[in-house]
């Protein structure tokens, strides 16, 4: 039936987005590398505005262990340093008076396990917001009038394949980021 392929589409798209937005989150979690996405979210004043950092600057990473973010316009230097410190994602700016730059600390044992813990976490609400699509989906086709219950069953045992397939995805993800921050 045309209306069952409908809110399997639907919940594919909705377990695709999930996942896309965990593997986003995941990228913020710093593994020990210099990664331009561990300064996503960060929020500058600019010209009255609060603008993303990405917006203003570029972000460079010429090393594993370093950061360089140059603003394109000079006297913006200091307000970066300012939102960096504010972020208190544990970084030090520091500026040259051309760009600021970030140096990454080596993470201790002690940060490792927490990061671990801050993935896990992430990839549960994961795995929870899948399992919500699947409970979403099953009510939404048990509710079409009219089809079969052959059909309808087919299109749950559907929806738990899909549940099973994204779940095995964040696991992935997961042991992946864990083995990135667990690399010394």
């Amino acid at each position: 039936m045309e209306e069952i392929e409908l809110y399997l589409d639907d919940a594919r798209e909705q377990m695709a987005k999930v996942l896309s937005h965990i593997s986003h989150e995941l990228t913020k979690i710093r593994a020990g590398k210099a990664n331009p996405a561990m300064l996503d979210g960060i929020l500058v004043p600019y010209y009255g505005a609060m603008s993303p950092l990405n917006q203003i600057s570029s972000i460079t990473s010429p090393d594993p262990r370093t950061l360089f973010i140059k603003p394109w316009e000079k006297n913006f230097i200091h307000e970066i340093e300012k939102a960096i410190m504010a972020a208190n994602l544990g970084l030090t700016p520091q500026n040259d008076g051309q760009q600021v730059i970030i140096n990454i600390p080596m993470l201790t044992e002690e940060r490792r396990k927490q990061l671990v813990k801050q993935v896990h976490q992430e990839c549960e609400h994961g795995k929870v917001s899948i399992r919500s699509v699947r409970k979403d989906t099953n009510e939404q086709l048990k509710k079409i009038k009219g089809a079969p219950e052959d059909d309808v069953k087919n299109a749950e045992e559907e929806v738990q394949k899909l549940t099973d397939e994204y779940i095995t995805k964040v696991d992935g993800l997961m042991k992946k980021k864990e083995a990135e921050i667990m690399t010394v």
